[in-house]
């Protein structure tokens, strides 16, 4: 017999996470998405022979992807093909030096021998420092709702409560990697993480700095096929499992009535529930869906969205050995960069550029001596001030010069252009102004101000997605659908075994031991 239904806004990896565990333990599950497809802005596009991931483009922490797939009862090994990813990235600096990051001690260690012989006792010394943040915030922050206060108090918490301050959340990720390396190139590599939830590492906390530890000791894998896949699997399974996909199907309202949900309204239809379960952007479901809560409005768009970004998907005539699957071309001032961004709200002069291409691993993505290359600068979010149409023009030539004086003459070769806005990440994916990853956590207390995964206002209302706890990226947002299907399936006194994926996953794919790695890589 099934339980109680769910109504769930949006077909994202959150909403999709939720409706999983919700069909797995008996509940009605009803998905309502307004796109034609799944995924959010986790999706795929093909054309010319060309084929592009538009979304995230790495996958770290694999271990809540197969805890998830346990849950089902279906084998995640049979499941995803995951690729260690070796380099992890490969930077080209400003000055015209390149330098490859590995996971991969040895390798890592003859890069570090190579460029930067002078910092490796300290890179050792950042390593064990992020892992120090690592181990006290994952049962607090990552796996645990901490807007429900008796979840806090628990034996398995409260030790991660006395020891707060070891997750380093009084200085910002900039300040925390100055104390570590002196190289300005490191700090810049190192600085970048901030960028992984959207934030500014001048300002954002140096809590962050736990990204470094999930890429450099647990590992960043790509999944052959295209980072789609997830999202293709996903949705296969919660067909499986009985949850009710509609696509095209866009809510226009969350009803409540006395404090209480009663249902959706869809295609102007009500459609009752007991639950609603929204995974769309917390700001906007609250303007745009949720009536007579214009207080909890406010406090929301008083919150600085994250970062937004512009995207060029090429292909490309020709094969470029001289890069990677991930790369980065760093711009000349990383400061003056994300001043740019966030505090004069403008393009930067001077971009970063990042570039994935997946048919390094997947040849199939592009045609035969062609690549498919997904390009992304970091841009403001949506301020009403800058021309989208004349700024796409601009940042080509911009990325087009830099890559010249890398050896990278590609004009003549691009055979296929699209391009990202964050005008286009607002309509497509109504994301708060545009934003990429939700709310970003330019500041010590943002963490805390993330809306809950339960509303605090409206009975059996909740939320999950990269715009409420724990943020943005693969792993939180399908952590923050488990978080809040479980607080469901609590209210209906349903038990829910505590999270021991990571345990589980590390006891097949052993993590860097720093005490070996450092022995090894201080004597090489």
């Amino acid at each position: 017999m099934k339980h109680k239904t769910v109504g769930i806004v949006g077909g994202g990896l959150s909403s999709l996470t939720a409706a999983v565990r919700l069909a797995r333990l008996g509940f009605q599950v009803k998905l309502f998405e307004k796109n034609p497809t799944l995924g959010g802005k986790m999706n795929q596009f093909r054309q010319d022979g060309f084929r592009f991931d538009t979304g995230p483009s790495l996958l770290t922490m694999p271990f809540i992807v197969e805890e998830l797939f346990n849950f089902a009862g279906v084998d995640p090994d049979h499941s995803l093909d995951l690729i260690p990813v070796e380099p992890i990235c490969k930077y080209f600096f400003p000055d015209k030096s390149e330098f490859k990051a590995y996971k991969d001690g040895k390798r890592m260690t003859r890069e570090f021998n190579r460029l930067f012989p002078q910092e490796k006792k300290s890179y050792v010394e950042f390593l064990t420092y992020c892992e120090r943040i690592f181990n006290t915030s994952v049962g607090l922050f990552l796996f645990t709702p901490i807007h429900e206060f008796k979840k806090l108090l628990t034996p398995q918490i409260i030790p991660s409560l006395l020891k707060f301050y070891q997750i380093d959340p009084f200085r910002t990720v900039s300040q925390a990697i100055r104390s570590f390396f002196t190289d300005p190139r490191l700090i810049q590599i190192f600085s970048r993480y901030a960028t992984y939830n959207g934030s500014n590492p001048f300002t954002a906390p140096a809590t962050l700095n736990i990204i470094s530890y999930v890429e450099y000791v647990l590992g960043g894998f790509y999944i052959r096929g295209g980072m789609y896949r997830l999202v293709e699997k996903l949705s296969t399974l919660a067909a499986s499992l009985g949850v009710e996909i509609n696509t095209s199907s866009p809510v226009e309202s969350i009803k409540y009535q006395n404090q209480q949900v009663t249902g959706l309204v869809v295609n102007n239809v009500f459609i009752k529930t007991e639950y609603v379960l929204c995974g769309a952007d917390v700001v906007e479901a609250f303007d745009k869906l949720i009536e007579g809560q214009a207080s909890t409005t406010a406090k929301l768009k008083e919150l600085e969205p994250s970062l937004s970004g512009l995207v060029f998907l090429w292909g490309l005539c020709g094969k470029y050995p001289q890069l990677e699957q991930h790369n980065i071309f760093f711009s000349e001032d990383y400061q003056n960069e994300f001043h740019q961004i966030f505090r004069n709200l403008e393009a930067p002069d001077d971009p970063t550029i990042y570039i994935a291409i997946t048919s390094k691993n997947d040849p199939t993505h592009a045609p035969t001596d062609c690549e498919n290359w997904f390009v992304l600068i970091n841009m403001p979010y949506l301020n009403g001030k800058i021309d989208w149409i004349a700024q796409i023009k601009v940042m080509k030539q911009a990325i087009l010069q830099k890559l010249k004086i890398f050896g990278l003459d590609i004009e003549s070769h691009i055979v296929f252009e699209k391009t990202i806005t964050p005008e286009d990440f607002f309509r497509i994916y109504g994301s708060n102004k545009g934003s990429i990853y939700g709310i970003s956590s330019n500041s010590r207390m943002t963490a805390f101000k993330r809306h809950a995964n339960r509303s605090k206002q409206i009975e059996n209302l909740y939320f999950a997605g990269g715009s409420v706890h724990p943020g943005g990226g693969i792993p939180l947002v399908m952590l923050s659908g488990k978080m809040a299907s479980d607080l469901i399936a609590e209210k209906e006194g349903i038990h829910v075994k505590p999270n021991d994926s990571l345990n589980k996953w590390l006891e097949r794919h052993p993590k860097t031991n720093l005490k070996e790695f450092a022995t090894q890589f201080l004597t090489l």
